[in-house]
């Protein structure tokens, strides 16, 4: 696989980026409905862009009459709303069916400007990539695209209970995957699977590592965070922050926390179970179903639910807690578990997927094989119940959130862009010299 291409001339033949993001909107708040990592990495890498004198501009569904067709992200980013089928009441598996509508109105913007605006697509997540391919071939301009998460690796790890990926998913991946011109993957363990699952061209993808928000998720003072959030100072304090679905699996942390308070009846007066998000995918379907768990296990006086948070709330949880848990059946990378990490708060995590590179084990936090109650609640007592190996991990998880940095990411996806733009352009030259030629 090759090398991370490096970023020259500040961006060279790259001015104007296309971005697609099909199924939510980078204005919508992560950790509710389909918001969520990918949310985060579309918006972080466009701001960067933009400062780097990179135009912008993220192609999204519109999901209500009243969002405005363009906004203004920030300068030098704009989102625009593409009407697709009705506002509202389609899910991500209704969305193929809309793909033909999203792509006349991402192609008709497009036509309103002078010939070659744009000089790449980059798009996220299957959706995208069928909108994306299309694109590139009417604009003539690279595609680059980032699964996010691929639908042969889910449906080998899935929740109990939680349905397998639509054949038709798979299939629009497999058709992706053969036309995009760069694959951008989290980690080399998914470059791996699309090789492996996916029969990709090795020559094609490139690895880049997400990055995290240094100046907003930092160390800050612990007492302070949970007095915020009116917590005791001596509590022990555990946390999940995410979309409330089976992949992402937020009753394992319930299930160990009975098990610590089967083991240790004292714990009860000073536990505290901090559970951050809103009902998404297939966890729609029972939205109160972790409250009932919590109830079922005996408890409701030691969970407190809170909807997903913006602004500060998110790092207030993070430097509140003793410990996150991040036990999701799979995860391409898993930004949640950087982010506490960089407030100085070791995680707990599932060793699946891009995690054992988001988690450095027994540095910064400790992986899990499996997802069984005892395993987690021994995991997650020897990082909340010992207060030496706790400032220890602490530490070592602010060093290692620091490797990672969305400048670094943006760096390396302008890099990556004006490669394949490179090789797209000489590809383009051959094909009309060897035209000419037959003529």
């Amino acid at each position: 696989m090759p090398a991370v291409p490096q970023l020259r001339n500040g961006a060279g033949r790259v001015r104007r980026v296309c971005l697609l993001s099909v199924h939510t909107s980078p204005l919508e708040q992560p950790g509710t409905g389909d918001a969520g990592g990918m949310n985060v990495y579309v918006v972080q890498t466009a701001l960067r862009m933009a400062r780097r004198g990179i135009a912008v501009e993220i192609f999204t569904r519109a999901t209500s009459s009243e969002h405005p067709p363009v906004v203004e992200l920030a300068p030098g980013v704009l989102v625009r709303h593409v009407v697709a089928g009705p506002f509202e009441g389609l899910g991500k598996n209704d969305l193929p069916s809309q793909l033909c509508a999203f792509t006349a109105g991402v192609l008709r913007a497009e036509a309103r400007h002078e010939p070659g605006w744009y000089d790449v697509v980059h798009s996220h997540y299957w959706l995208s990539g069928q909108v994306g391919w299309l694109a590139r071939d009417r604009w003539g301009v690279p595609l680059v695209h980032t699964a996010h998460t691929l639908a042969r690796v889910k449906n080998a790890a899935l929740a109990e209970g939680d349905p397998p990926e639509p054949m038709v998913r798979v299939i629009g991946e497999d058709q992706v995957v053969a036309e995009a011109d760069r694959l951008v993957c989290n980690t080399v363990t998914e470059a791996r699977e699309l090789v492996d699952l996916y029969r990709a061209d090795p020559a094609r993808i490139v690895t880049i590592p997400p990055g995290v928000d240094l100046a907003r998720f930092r160390p800050g003072d612990r007492t302070s965070a949970r007095c915020t959030l009116r917590i005791a100072p001596d509590s022990v304090v555990l946390a999940f922050a995410g979309r409330i679905q089976p992949l992402k699996a937020p009753d394992v942390l319930l299930h160990a926390a009975a098990v610590l308070l089967q083991r240790d009846p004292a714990l009860r007066s000073r536990l505290v179970v901090l559970v951050a998000g809103g009902p998404s995918g297939s966890g729609l379907a029972e939205p109160t179903g972790l409250q009932q768990l919590a109830a079922r296990l005996g408890l409701d006086d030691v969970v407190r639910f809170l909807p997903p948070q913006a602004g500060t709330g998110l790092p207030t949880i993070f430097r509140a807690a003793d410990v996150v848990a991040v036990p999701s059946h799979n995860e391409s990378f898993g930004l949640v578990a950087l982010e506490a990490q960089a407030c100085g708060t070791p995680v707990v995590a599932a060793r699946v997927g891009g995690l054992p590179v988001a988690v450095a084990d027994g540095r910064s936090g400790l992986l899990v094989d499996g997802h069984r109650a005892e395993p987690w609640a021994d995991a997650l007592a020897a990082v909340a119940l010992d207060p030496a190996r706790r400032a220890t991990l602490a530490r070592g998880a602010v060093a290692h959130a620091q490797r990672f940095s969305w400048d670094r990411t943006t760096d390396a996806l302008l890099g990556t862009y004006e490669e394949a733009a490179a090789v797209f352009a000489r590809r383009q030259e051959a094909g009309l010299r060897a035209a000419a030629g037959m003529s």
